[in-house]
């Protein structure tokens, strides 16, 4: 299709000779591109944000806990309270050799922190060093704990963004200053800021001792928690859990089969579940965004024609004096592809704009915690499904200029 100067002339000319009925029908396609890219968009930023609250867990990871049995075993009584050991990461690696990270946990009661003249509340957590191998820090400042730290049981500590913000608000690295918890000072040698809630704290408010030094200071002795693992690359944490059971059920005499006593939380099974959540979120964005886009060409396409048939004598007077059934067709088309585009791109310009103020919203020192974007392949694909609307909306009015007779057009009135 060949369009030169003086058709886009002609086309800008019949567009604003009526600017209202320009104006809404183009709305139309307007918001059914600018709903379909902020939905797209929004609803990435919204996976991100649900993901962020188990940013950094490895995928192929499970977390396991003591509760009360709920099955009699070997002469003891339904209801039997039980702890896990330290040893206890021993055995899981001994009889379970497929798990890679193996990090026991110890939970503190809560409590505060304190620098200076400032308090906030904070939760206390035990933690090896491979910890990080199961929920990826993000670290603003300083390190992680390391083998050292646990071998000396140093008095240091890895504060979360909340902790950070609070006792030092006036920003600036607070690795080597000492904070005050109960009443011990804890030397901080890093600011983690992934905010993860997960099962060690929440909103940044995590502070992570060597597990060495809270057992001392704690009392606790050798019993944990909880024990993180992992499972090696290419092995499906589902297939291994009952193992995980069966060891540990062995080493405190419960039956391997109690579920409820010896609980394993596996994350692979919740990511699975959010991926399937936001494929059908996806779907659903799709089917309503492309559903008002079809509204809006629809809209498009009964304006044109309402336009060919108001242009009826001078279709008419065209095909007298030469023009072809081609250039009838061309022209028509060409008309709803210049109104569509135009609406669309106005709408895709105005979703991004939408989209990077939530962005900017959802940013704090430097860091996005959640993208309100549409990549460049959905934008290009956006713009073709629009082009393709354009060229849809613009066939039923070109087929009826197309059967528009000289003579026929010159009785019209």
């Amino acid at each position: 299709m060949r369009i030169d100067l003086d058709n886009y002339r002609e086309i800008l000319d019949t567009l604003t000779r009526n600017k209202s009925r320009s104006l809404l029908t183009g709305f139309g396609i307007f918001w059914g591109v600018f709903m379909l890219v902020s939905l797209i968009g929004g609803g990435q930023g919204l996976k991100e944000l649900l993901n962020s609250n188990f940013e950094g867990f490895a995928t192929n990871s499970a977390l396991v806990w003591a509760q009360p049995t709920s099955k009699a075993y070997k002469g003891f009584r339904k209801g039997r309270y039980w702890n896990m050991e330290y040893r206890d990461t021993e055995r899981l690696r001994q009889r379970v050799p497929e798990l890679d990270v193996i990090s026991p946990i110890l939970y503190g009661n809560g409590g505060s922190a304190y620098y200076a003249d400032r308090k906030t509340s904070i939760d206390v957590n035990g933690v090896l060093p491979e910890y990080q191998f199961f929920n990826s820090p993000k670290m603003f400042y300083g390190r992680f704990l390391n083998d050292m730290d646990i071998a000396q049981k140093r008095k240091v500590c890895v504060i979360g963004k909340k902790i950070y913000k609070e006792l030092f608000p006036g920003g600036g690295n607070p690795c080597g200053k000492f904070i005050r918890v109960d009443s011990i000072y804890y030397q901080v040698i890093g600011v983690d800021y992934n905010t993860s809630g997960g099962m060690t704290g929440s909103d940044g408010s995590k502070l992570l001792l060597p597990i060495t030094q809270m057992q001392q200071v704690y009392n606790r002795g050798n019993t944990v928690d909880m024990i993180a693992v992992t499972g090696r690359p290419g092995v499906v944490m589902t297939s291994i859990i009952p193992r995980i059971r069966e060891a540990l059920g062995r080493a405190h005499t419960i039956d391997a089969n109690d579920e409820q006593a010896i609980m394993v939380f596996n994350t692979e099974v919740l990511f699975q579940m959010m991926d399937s959540l936001f494929r059908g979120v996806n779907f659903l964005i799709w089917l309503v965004g492309l559903g008002t886009l079809l509204a809006g060409a629809i809209g498009v396409s009964n304006i044109m024609l309402v336009t060919v048939r108001e242009r009826t004598i001078e279709i008419g007077i065209r095909r007298a004096i030469g023009a072809t059934p081609r250039m009838i067709l061309s022209q028509i088309v060409a008309e709803s592809i210049v109104l569509t585009l135009v609406a669309g791109m106005s709408g895709i310009l105005f979703a991004v704009f939408i989209l990077q103020m939530l962005e900017m919203g959802n940013t704090e020192d430097g860091i996005v915690s959640a993208h309100f974007q549409v990549d460049f392949w959905t934008a290009i694909m956006a713009a073709l499904a629009i082009a393709m609307m354009g060229v849809l909306a613009g066939i039923a009015p070109a087929a009826r200029a197309m059967s528009i007779k000289p003579v026929d057009a010159m009785r019209d009135e």
